[in-house]
């Protein structure tokens, strides 16, 4: 039996934070769609709108903010973050108190979020590198991976049941205290942090807005893995909205067994991530990206075979677990990966620019996917998309640089060198 390693006190502060808040959120998941469609009856044009404009809009808003909070001391920066979160999602209760709630104050709300999000990510990011040794990246990695996916399998539900008892802005105070209580977790780390070495820090140089595109694109292991995981993802995720058409009009599914399709097989997540540290050990990084990489990709076209009945329900939680547990390994080694071969004067650029790239991704692809099912169907539509993912292994890296980058300075890898 593996004894359970300890990553300190302040360790255990940034990872409680972070599971308040992703509790908070899966508690909140799909909140603001549903808010648009039973307080405001909002078109389905609206709802899209929503779940498309706003996070783009927040993603295009975080452009500038990589630079900004990589020459910030990164606790501050997570705790603006979160308070900037808390207090957008309490406008959303407060105008539903006094009837003043509007649809584009549901869409500043989510760009907010959205860009706050990426912002707080690169600043946890950096600061995860600086806080626990590289030899432990992957086990703290691992159990943020974990907390993941055990607050997607009780959230949803947890806040559907919340919802139907007290009232559609429920979840959102839930969310925002969410946050709160991440931003208190936060100030209680104690320790002195590294300041940032650049002193001027009035203003963003425009060429350092694209350092972490260009670090990624530069440095041959991470850009394999950067382009598959934007196809990897985006067409995973491409594919939710497809599905919830496909069981609930289509085939007939009810309510509560489409929540169970996707809440079930989460608890795989908690699987995957506990194995990361052993499998990485006997068999190594490099074949645990390759061969995980592949297993993620082979999974998603068993959708196009659902069908109605409990046997559809069954191929529906059996085919997301194994791509759940495919994923729940596979992204806390990237993670690791990432995070050894950048610098650290470059971590928050890079994460920002990944983040950024992901929901661009997911946008395009889940725009192309429903344009297809349109004029097609929805099975049609997942077809193609578990078709197209099984040439994502093809991007996969054939080797990995196995010399992690100095802190300061740049791999040894081609990319530019840092300002």
């Amino acid at each position: 039996m593996v004894a359970r390693r300890s990553l300190g006190r302040e360790f255990r502060w940034l990872w409680a934070s972070y599971a308040v808040s992703a509790y908070g959120s899966a508690l909140g998941f799909g909140a603001l769609p549903l808010i648009a469609v039973l307080v405001l009856d909002a078109s389905p044009a609206q709802v899209s709108a929503l779940s498309a404009v706003g996070p783009a809009v927040g993603a295009l808003i975080a452009l500038p903010l990589g630079p900004w909070v990589e020459f910030r001391r990164k606790r501050p920066v997570m705790i603006a973050m979160d308070l900037a979160r808390f207090a957008a999602m309490m406008t959303i209760p407060v105008a539903y108190a006094v009837g003043r709630l509007g649809f584009v104050q549901l869409l500043v709300v989510s760009a907010v979020v959205a860009a706050a999000k990426i912002a707080f990510g690169a600043a946890s990011g950096a600061y995860l590198k600086a806080l626990v040794r590289r030899d432990d990246l992957l086990v703290a990695n691992a159990r943020f991976e974990s907390t993941t996916w055990s607050s997607i399998a009780v959230g949803p539900p947890l806040g559907g049941a919340a919802i139907g008892l007290f009232g559609p802005v429920t979840t959102v105070v839930a969310d925002a205290l969410s946050y709160l209580l991440s931003a208190l977790g936060v100030t209680a780390i104690r320790g002195r942090e590294e300041p940032p070495r650049r002193t001027d820090r009035s203003r963003v140089r425009a060429g350092e807005v694209l350092d972490g595109w260009r670090h990624l694109l530069a440095h041959p292991g991470l850009r394999a893995l950067y382009l598959n995981q934007l196809l990897v993802s985006g067409l995973i995720m491409a594919t939710e909205p497809l599905l919830a058409v496909l069981l609930l009009r289509e085939l007939g599914f009810p309510p509560w067994q489409y929540g169970l399709a996707f809440a079930a097989p989460c608890l795989g997540g908690l699987i995957g991530s506990r194995l990361a540290r052993r499998v990485v050990a006997r068999y190594g990084q490099h074949r645990i990206l390759r061969t995980v990489g592949t297993l993620r990709a082979v999974w998603l076209i068993g959708l196009a075979f659902v069908q109605p009945g409990v046997a559809g329900l069954a191929t529906v939680i059996a085919v997301e677990l194994a791509i759940i547990i495919s994923m729940s390994l596979y992204n806390p080694v990237l993670a690791t990966y990432r995070l050894e071969h950048t610098p650290r004067d470059r971590v928050a650029r890079t994460l920002s620019a990944w983040s950024i790239s992901s929901s661009a991704a997911i946008a395009v692809l889940s725009a192309l996917g429903g344009l297809l099912a349109g004029l097609t169907s929805p099975r049609t539509a997942i077809v193609v998309a578990g078709l197209l993912i099984l040439a994502s292994p093809l991007l996969l890296p054939r080797r990995l640089d196995a010399v992690p980058a100095p802190d300061g300075e740049l791999a040894a890898a081609g990319a530019p060198e840092a300002r």
